[in-house]
């Protein structure tokens, strides 16, 4: 009798504790409310860049993206020339100055700020007619400076050579000047404001020569880029330090002038590696890592 009360007891609280075990409500984790990102600041307003005609193509890539992530904002370029721009960028009539040249020690001592945002090579070009096909940097500073004035004693056909220059003020000039040696003694047929007018001129006249970024020669009929020194101007050897004849593209700011949040922004994103396959499209060679 006592064994089956036993039983019985051990029966009654195990159903006792099943029961308590089935009525407890399963525990769920209290829910997580999802979180909100901080909300990014829009940008809005307008960028505006001043200076050499040579960086229009990597600034006109640089703008196009800009504008199309930030649909606020717009970004204008006024192409004056490097020397323009630097003024510009001295004086606040723009945001970002764009110089086709190094800034000279008078200029980053009247408080301005050189940033790097590419390097570009300045082709050598000539009519694509001729058979001039290889100068050296010293023989390109003799025809240039009047030393050599006839095509025959390089290698052409004979015919007096013209060159075509740019405008004093000009980065194109300043750095083409600085890398041959011929500073203020370049004697030129013509000297034009813009590189496109150097091409075209070059175009037109079977005893031309002249200089122009590697950028805007790309691609173009009726000349062609002589190699210097046996190197070809490309991106490869520009970026090597190869190609003798290059120069650095520039952003200039003014040092403790705080630029508005969307040229700051434009300026990041411009000098950041996002902007390089930009760049290399340009025509430019990228410096950022």
């Amino acid at each position: 009798m006592k064994k089956v009360f036993a039983i019985l007891l051990t029966l009654s609280l195990t159903a006792a504790l099943l029961a308590g075990c089935g009525s407890k409500k399963e525990e769920t984790p209290a829910e997580v409310p999802a979180q909100t990102p901080a909300q990014e600041a829009v940008l809005s307003g307008s960028v505006s860049t001043n200076g050499s005609t040579s960086m229009e193509k990597v600034i006109g890539a640089l703008s196009e993206q800009f504008m199309a992530d930030n649909s606020g904002v717009t970004v204008t370029y006024d192409a004056t020339g490097s020397g323009t721009g630097i003024e510009a960028a001295k004086n606040g009539t723009c945001d970002i100055g764009l110089s086709s040249r190094a800034l000279k020690d008078e200029e980053t001592a009247a408080g301005l700020v050189g940033t790097t945002v590419a390097l570009d090579g300045i082709a050598i070009i000539v009519n694509a007619d001729s058979k001039v096909e290889d100068l050296t940097v010293d023989q390109i500073a003799q025809i240039f400076t009047g030393a050599t004035t006839d095509w025959s004693a390089v290698g052409g056909d004979a015919g007096a050579i013209s060159c075509i220059g740019r405008e004093a003020g000009s980065g194109t000039r300043d750095g083409f000047e600085s890398i041959t040696g011929t500073k203020d003694a370049c004697v030129l047929s013509q000297e034009l404001t813009s590189t496109g007018a150097v091409i075209e001129a070059v175009k037109g006249n079977a005893n031309a020569i002249g200089y122009a970024s590697l950028s805007a020669v790309e691609g173009q009929d009726g000349i062609k880029a002589i190699t210097v020194g046996g190197v070809a101007c490309t991106e490869a050897t520009v970026l090597d330090g190869s190609y003798a004849v290059q120069r650095p593209f520039v952003l200039v700011t003014k040092d403790g002038a705080a630029l508005s949040a969307q040229a700051q922004a434009f300026f990041d994103f411009a000098t950041s590696a996002a902007a390089n396959d930009l760049i290399k499209a340009a025509g430019a060679v990228p410096v950022a890592k």
